[in-house]
């Protein structure tokens, strides 16, 4: 729905619906002044002389953190393009017992090592819909996740 140029959102659903457990206050619970996990999406990485660097932005719920760190770290940290980093396979741990790998990639031969340090490990279909846009060369240029619908463009 939009109001006034805004879209509104209901991300209530990303909360943890119950306040307390066993007497204790839940960390995710609603309160004035969070903000849900998904709010982290879209994210802006400033360049050291003040100018953006790098948008990048996810949808998935509970993957969203993995996949928008994932592609700043390909970009700032491995000079990756923001197509290439948003490309590379998700290793995700929610918090949970599990680690999720991604199907079908190079990923899956960790799963064994990952075991045996005492992981429960899944391969998970890739269902990821990450996009980005980078500042390179004096001009912007878009990344999309091949794994979702979309393209990417440049400027």
């Amino acid at each position: 729905m939009m109001v006034n140029g805004y879209y509104l959102n209901n991300e209530l659903t990303d909360f943890n619906i119950v306040p307390d457990k066993d007497g204790c206050l839940t960390a995710n619970r609603v309160q004035a002044g969070k903000r849900p996990r998904s709010s982290m999406s879209p994210t802006i990485v400033w360049s050291p002389n003040g100018h953006v660097r790098l948008a990048v932005g996810a949808a998935g719920g509970p993957t969203i953190p993995a996949q928008v760190l994932k592609t700043i770290i390909g970009v700032i940290d491995w000079h990756l393009s923001a197509q290439q980093a948003i490309a590379l396979p998700v290793l995700l741990a929610p918090g949970t017992d599990t680690v999720y790998v991604e199907r079908g990639t190079y990923l899956e031969a960790m799963m064994p090592q990952l075991e045996k340090l005492g992981h429960q490990v899944k391969a998970i279909p890739p269902g990821y819909k990450a996009n980005a846009i980078e500042w390179v060369d004096g001009r912007w240029a878009g990344g999309a996740d091949p794994r979702s619908e979309g393209a990417a463009v440049s400027q």
